[in-house]
């Protein structure tokens, strides 16, 4: 496996792999992507972003996760291919279009510092809340405050999809200096 030309970065804690399929001379299957995304024996990462051609939009975008499978779409995964396209210069526009599994995402740069992207918004589309859209297997319309069971403990959850399906659970907020009260010196 040779890999001419790889970026690795990181978005809001997502750690990416960003390739073009134009610059790899080996075929990118379930194994290959489990050993690249392999923290022990790989480069390691949450994924890998994959410029591909497209008809649609001005770019291509094929998401792999760490297992192999492919994504629909990822919020931060979609901003750090949006940054790899400016940075390196594969547009000049600040305003482009991306085709995902899940559909055409329209991304913005909003900021720039020295020819880079320093903020990106990318429109994820409609919040979708309807259970079996998500889907999940409830049998409410939505999933807004119920309860599920993990690992002997009951968490209250809600769902959502924005492309891809989000579990959310709601904490109360801590304050810090309540992190640091039973710290030793």
């Amino acid at each position: 496996m040779d890999m001419n030309y790889f970026v690795k970065t990181h978005g809001l804690g997502n750690e990416y792999i960003v390739l073009d399929k134009e610059n790899i001379n080996f075929t990118l299957t379930q194994k290959a992507i489990q050993r690249i995304c392999n923290v022990n024996f790989g480069i390691g990462s949450d994924g890998i972003l994959l410029k591909v051609q497209s008809n649609k939009a001005n770019f291509g975008l094929r998401i792999f996760n760490p297992d192999g499978s492919e994504a629909e779409k990822s919020g931060n995964g979609l901003r750090i291919f949006c940054k790899y396209i400016y940075d390196y210069a594969l547009t000049n526009n600040k305003v482009f279009s991306v085709e995902t599994k899940g559909g055409i995402v329209e991304a913005n740069i909003i900021e720039t510092s020295n020819k880079k992207a320093k903020l990106i918004s990318v429109d994820m589309g409609k919040a979708i809340f309807n259970s079996k859209e998500i889907p999940t297997n409830f049998i409410s319309n939505e999933v807004i405050g119920e309860k599920l069971e993990a690992d002997d403990k009951q968490y209250e959850i809600n769902c959502v999809s924005i492309g891809n399906p989000h579990c959310v659970i709601l904490k109360r907020e801590l304050k810090m200096s309540s992190i640091f009260e039973n710290v030793p010196n």
